[in-house]
C-alpha cells in the first residue's frame, strides 16, 4: 500500500513538473518521503527535489537534495549533474568541477556532461588568468594612491576610481582582498584625507559585498570600533560612505548567521601551481573565522555607543540611527526570532533615549540634527511594533519609565525639560509608551506649567509635548478642557513666532478632532480658514529657518481636513510653491505632514459611501451621521488634483521617494503611493506624472511599506502601463522592476478592478520582449492569469485571455499548452466561438499563435469539442476583418499540420468559404486563405479550377 502511494505521488509530482508547477511537485515528492520510502526511492525523490530547486532558482536547497540523494546512492549521475549546476550557480565552480569529472567517468559517452564539463574548466581558467593580470594593476594602485608625491593629482584621482570599479566585480574583489588589500585601506583610511578614505570605504563594499567570510576578515583587520567611529567624522560623504560599509557588512553577517557558513564562500579560488582550493583564506593564509553572530552583536554594541558619545557630529548619529532601524528589527512578523530587538532594548534603549531627548538649539552635550529626534522615535516605534508578548512590552514601558523618572526627580527644571523632551519622543514614536509616561506623577502638570513660563526654550519643550498629547486619544480631551484657553493665549500674545506658530499647531490639531466629518466642527465657523491662513503666511515666510516653517506644514496637515481649507490652499500658487521646496530641503521630518496635506488635497484616504438605508436608520435612532463636505465631492477634487499637478507636485513627490532618512517611514510611503493613484486616476495626467518622473518613484513605492501602500503604487503603475508606451515610461532595466508590483495585483484579496488593470499591464508588457515574458513566468503569474481565465466578470476574463495571448509567444506557455491532460486549448476554442467580440479575438489570436508555433497542437483542436468546425467557420464568415484573419491563419496552420487534417477540412464547407475569401479583396485573409487552398491541391486533395485559381 505504501509503495504504491509513494510511486503514485512520485509520478503525480513529474506530472506536475512537466507542467511548470514546481512548488506542487515540491510537494509531491516531500509527501512520497513522508511515506517511508525506500532508500532507492528516496534517492529518486530528493534528486527530483533538486530539480525543482533548480527551476525554482534556490541553488542552496538544490544542492541540499542532491546531496542527500547521492548520499543514498553514490553512482547517481543525475543528482551528481544537478549537484553541479547549483554548485555552479553558487560560484563554487571547483566542487562542480568534481561532480561533473564523476559524471563523465559514470558515463563517458554522455555529450552533455562533456560539455558542461569543457565549459566549467574554462570559467575556472579565466578567472585564474583574470585575477593574475590583476595582480600588477592592484599594485600600482595602491602605489599611486599612497605616494606622497602623488597628493591631490589626477594620477591618484584615476587610481582610486578605478580601485572603487574592480572592487564592484567579485573576482576583482578577490584580489584586492588577497593582496593585502584590507591592510592598504587602512592606511588610505588613517591619512584622514576625505578622497581617499571615500575611495577606501567604497572598496570595501565591493569586497564585503554578499560576503561573510571577508567581511568578519576586514572586521579583524580594521577592528569594529574603528569602522564605526569613520560615521561620527564631520564630513558627511564620508559620514554616508562609512554607514553604507556597514549596512553592506551587516547585510552579509546577517545572511552569513541565516545560512550558516554557506553560500559564496566557497568562491574564492586560490591558486598554488596547479592546485585550486575553495577554503577561505585570509591573506596571511592563517585566519579562524569567528562567528557571524557575535560579530554582529559586537558592531551593534558599538552603534549603540556612538549614540552617546561626544564629539560625534550629528549626522553621525542620524547615520547610526538609521543603520540601527534597518539591521535589528525583524523583517516580517512570520520571523520567531526577535532575540535581538530584546537584546538592543536591554543594552541600549537608555542610550536612544537620550539623543531623543537632547535638544538641538541651544547645543546640548550631545550635537544633534533636526532629524535626530524624529530617527530616535522611528527607531523606538520599530523596537516597541517588534515586541511579540505583553511580558517584552511591559519590560518596555519600564524601562522607559524609569529613565523619564530618573530625569523629572531631584535633578531640578533642566531634568523636568529633559524628561518631557523624552515623552514627546515616545509619543511621535510607540505612543503606548508616550500615553503610559504622561500617566506618571506630575508630568502633564509641569507641561502645562512651562507652557506659561517666560523662557523661550522651556516654553518651546512645553508647548511641543501638549501637541503630541493632543492627538492621543486618551489626552485629547483633557487637553482641549485644560489646554485650548493656553494655547490660544500663547498664540495671540507671544511675541515670539517660534512659540506662536506651535502653539497654533496645538490649535489646528484639536479643531481637526472631526476629520472628514462636516458636521463635527470643533471651532466656530471661519475659525479653521482663520488659522489655515497664517499657517500658509508662515510657510511663505522664507526668512524663518525650516525647522520652524515645518509646524505651519504640520498644521496645514491637520486642518486640511476641512474641504474650505483645501480649496484655498490649492488656490495659493506661493503656498504650494513653498510647501514644495520645503519637503526638498533637509529638514526631512516635514516628509509625513507634506505627505498627510497631499493626501487631504486629493480626497485619496479611504472612504466608502454610506448606506442609504443605514442613514436612514442611524437618523431614526437619533445616531450621529458622519456628512461629507460639499466641496469634497469628484468633481472638486478633480479640479484641485490639476493644480497639484501644475504647481509641480509630482517632483515634490519624487524628490519625497528618494530620501534617504528613516523618516520616509512605511506609514509616510503609503500616503505617497495614495497621492500617486489619485494624481493618476484621469487618463489625460498620466502624461504629466510620467514626464516629471512618477513612473520611477512609484516602483520603490511598490516595492517596500506597507501592505496598502504597495497595492496602491502598483496600482497606479498599473494605469501607467495601459495608457503610455511602458518602454519610455520606465526606461531601461527599470522595465523589469514593474512586473513583480503588477503580478502582486493579481492576489484574491485585491479588487477587480485592479485585477483586470494589472491583467491588461501585464498584457501590454508581455507583448514587448520575451525577457519581459520569462520576467512574468518567474513571478509565477502564469497560474493565476489562467484563474482569471474562468472569472465571471467579462471584462477580467478577456484581459485574461488577452495576456495568455501574448505570453504563448515564450516556449514555457507553449509547453504547457502541448500538455497531455489539461484543458487549456480546449478553453481558447471555446472562447474563440463565444458572442464576446473582443474575447473572441483574444483567444482565437491564441490559437492561431500556438497552432504557428506548435504544429502537434492543430490534430488535438478535434478531439477538444465537437463545435470546432462552427467554431472556424463563424470566425471566417465574420465581418470582422481581425477575427476572419485569426480564423484564416488557424486554418493555414491545420492544413499544413498534417494531409489527413487538411482533407477534413476541405470536407466541410470551409472550402467553399476559403474559395470565396481567396477571391475577396487582396489583403492579409485573402492571402491566408489561398495558401491553404494551394496546400491542399499540393495534397491532391482538391484541383485547381480552369482559370488556374
Amino acid at each position: 500500500m505504501t509503495a504504491n502511494s509513494v510511486e503514485q505521488l512520485r509520478k503525480d509530482g513529474n506530472e506536475l513538473f512537466k507542467c511548470g508547477d514546481y512548488e506542487g511537485a515540491l510537494t509531491a515528492y516531500t509527501q512520497a518521503l513522508d511515506l517511508g520510502a525506500t532508500p532507492q526511492d528516496q534517492a529518486v525523490l530528493h534528486r527530483n527535489r533538486a530539480a525543482c530547486h533548480l527551476k525554482l532558482e534556490d541553488y542552496d536547497k538544490a544542492e541540499s537534495e542532491a546531496s542527500k540523494a547521492i548520499d543514498k546512492d553514490g553512482g547517481d549521475v543525475k543528482a551528481l549533474y544537478r549537484r553541479s549546476q547549483a554548485l555552479e550557480k553558487l560560484g563554487r565552480l571547483d566542487q562542480a568541477v568534481l561532480d561533473l569529472q564523476r559524471c563523465v567517468s559514470l558515463e563517458p559517452k554522455n555529450k552533455v556532461f562533456q560539455e558542461a564539463l569543457r565549459n566549467i574548466a574554462g570559467q575556472i581558467q579565466e578567472k585564474v588568468r583574470y585575477m593574475s593580470s590583476t595582480d600588477a594593476k592592484v599594485e600600482q594602485m595602491f602605489q599611486i594612491l599612497l605616494d606622497p608625491q602623488e597628493k591631490g593629482t589626477e594620477k591618484k584621482q584615476k587610481a582610486s576610481q578605478n580601485l572603487v570599479v574592480l572592487a564592484r566585480e567579485d573576482a576583482g574583489a578577490e584580489k584586492i582582498f588577497r593582496s593585502n588589500g584590507v591592510q592598504l585601506l587602512q592606511r588610505l583610511l588613517d591619512t584622514g584625507e576625505p578622497d581617499l578614505m571615500l575611495a577606501a570605504l567604497r572598496t570595501l563594499v565591493g569586497i564585503c559585498s554578499e560576503h561573510q567570510s571577508r567581511t568578519v576578515a576586514t572586521l579583524s583587520v580594521l577592528g569594529t570600533r574603528r569602522v564605526v567611529s569613520i560615521l561620527g567624522v564631520e564630513n558627511q560623504a564620508v559620514s554616508l560612505a562609512a554607514c553604507h560599509l556597514l549596512q553592506v557588512m551587516f547585510d552579509a553577517l546577517k545572511e552569513g548567521v541565516k545560512k550558516g557558513f554557506r553560500g559564496k564562500e566557497g568562491a574564492i579560488i586560490v591558486v598554488s601551481g596547479s592546485k585550486i582550493s575553495s577554503a577561505p583564506v585570509e591573506p596571511s593564509n592563517v585566519f579562524v573565522l569567528p562567528d557571524p553572530a557575535r560579530e554582529l552583536k559586537v558592531l551593534i554594541s558599538n552603534l549603540l555607543e556612538l549614540l552617546t558619545e561626544v564629539g560625534v557630529s550629528g549626522q553621525g548619529r542620524d547615520n547610526a540611527l538609521t543603520l540601527l532601524i534597518k539591521v535589528v528589527p525583524r523583517k516580517s512578523p512570520k520571523d520567531p526570532n526577535n532575540s535581538l530587538t530584546l537584546w538592543v532594548i536591554d543594552q541600549g534603549l537608555k542610550k536612544i533615549l537620550e539623543v531623543g531627548g537632547s535638544v538641538q538649539d541651544p547645543p546640548g552635550e550631545l550635537t544633534v540634527t533636526a532629524n535626530s529626534r524624529m530617527s530616535a522615535s522611528i527607531l523606538l516605534s520599530k523596537l516597541f511594533d517588534d515586541l511579540r508578548c505583553d511580558a517584552e512590552r511591559e519590560n518596555f514601558h519600564r524601562l522607559c519609565e524609569n529613565y523619564i523618572k530618573s530625569w523629572f526627580e531631584g535633578q531640578g527644571l533642566a531634568g523636568k525639560l529633559r524628561a518631557i523632551q523624552t515623552v514627546s519622543c515616545l509619543l511621535q514614536g510607540p505612543c503606548d509608551a508616550g500615553n503610559r509616561a504622561l500617566e506618571l506623577n506630575g508630568v502633564m502638570e509641569s507641561v502645562i506649567a512651562l507652557c506659561a513660563s517666560e523662557q523661550e526654550e522651556e516654553q518651546l519643550v512645553a508647548v511641543e509635548a501638549l501637541i503630541h498629547a493632543a492627538g492621543k486619544a486618551k489626552r485629547a480631551s483633557f487637553i482641549t478642557a485644560n489646554g485650548v484657553s493656553l494655547l490660544k493665549d500663547l498664540y495671540k500674545r507671544s511675541e515670539k513666532d517660534r512659540i506662536r506658530i506651535r502653539a497654533l499647531v496645538g490649535l489646528c490639531k484639536l479643531g481637526s478632532a472631526g476629520g472628514t466629518d462636516f458636521s463635527m466642527k470643533q471651532f466656530a465657523e471661519g475659525s479653521t480658514l482663520k488659522l489655515a491662513k497664517q499657517c500658509r503666511k508662515w510657510l511663505c515666510n522664507d526668512q524663518m529657518d525650516a525647522g520652524t516653517r515645518r509646524w505651519a506644514v504640520e498644521g496645514l496637515a491637520y486642518l486640511t481636513f476641512d474641504a474650505d481649507v483645501k480649496e484655498e490652499f490649492v488656490e495659493d500658487e506661493a503656498a504650494l510653491k513653498a510647501l514644495f521646496q520645503l519637503s526638498k530641503s533637509e529638514e526631512r521630518s516635514v516628509l509625513f505632514a507634506v505627505a498627510s496635506a497631499l493626501v487631504n488635497c486629493t480626497n485619496s484616504y479611504d472612504y466608502e459611501e454610506p448606506d442609504p438605508k443605514m442613514v436612514e436608520l442611524a437618523k431614526y435612532a437619533k445616531q450621529h451621521v458622519p456628512e461629507q463636505h460639499p466641496k469634497d465631492k469628484p468633481s472638486f477634487v478633480r479640479a484641485r488634483v490639476k493644480k497639484l499637478l501644475a504647481a509641480g507636485v509630482v517632483s515634490a513627490m519624487t524628490c519625497m521617494v528618494k530620501t534617504e532618512s528613516p523618516v520616509l517611514t512605511s506609514s509616510c510611503r503609503e500616503l505617497l503611493s495614495r497621492v500617486f493613484l489619485a494624481l493618476v486616476e484621469e487618463v489625460e495626467d498620466r502624461g504629466t506624472v510620467v514626464a516629471q518622473g512618477g513612473g520611477k518613484a512609484l516602483i520603490p513605492l511598490a516595492l517596500e511599506g506597507t501592505d496598502v501602500g504597495q497595492t496602491k503604487a502598483a496600482q497606479a503603475l498599473a494605469k501607467l502601463t495601459i495608457t503610455s508606451n511602458p518602454e519610455m515610461t520606465f526606461p531601461g532595466e527599470r522595465i523589469y522592476e514593474v512586473v513583480r508590483p503588477l503580478v502582486s495585483l493579481l492576489h484574491l484579496n485585491c479588487s477587480g478592478l485592479q485585477n483586470f488593470e494589472a491583467l491588461m499591464a501585464l498584457t501590454n508588457l508581455a507583448g514587448i520582449s520575451e525577457r519581459l515574458r520569462q520576467k512574468i513566468l518567474k513571478e509565477k503569474a502564469v497560474p493565476m492569469i489562467e484563474g482569471y481565465m474562468f472569472e465571471e466578470h467579462e471584462m477580467i476574463r478577456r484581459a485574461a485571455t488577452e495576456c495568455m495571448c501574448n505570453l504563448a509567444m515564450s516556449k514555457e506557455v507553449q509547453d504547457l499548452f502541448e500538455a497531455t491532460g489539461n484543458d487549456r486549448l480546449k478553453l481558447l476554442v471555446l472562447y474563440s466561438g463565444e458572442d464576446d467580440e473582443l474575447l473572441r479575438r483574444a483567444a482565437a489570436g491564441g490559437l492561431a499563435m500556438l497552432t504557428s508555433m506548435r504544429p502537434s497542437l492543430c490534430s488535438r483542436i478535434p478531439q477538444v469539442t465537437t463545435h470546432w468546425l462552427e467554431i472556424l467557420q463563424a470566425l471566417l464568415l465574420s465581418p470582422n476583418q481581425e477575427l476572419q484573419h485569426r480564423g484564416a491563419v488557424v486554418v493555414l496552420n491545420m492544413v499544413e499540420a498534417s494531409r489527413e487534417m487538411a482533407s477534413t477540412l476541405m470536407e466541410s464547407e470551409v472550402l467553399e468559404i476559403l474559395s470565396v475569401l481567396a477571391k475577396g479583396k487582396e489583403g492579409p485573409v485573402a492571402r491566408a486563405a489561398a495558401a491553404s487552398l494551394g496546400k491542399a491541391v499540393e495534397y491532391g486533395l482538391i484541383k485547381p479550377s480552369q482559370d488556374g485559381e
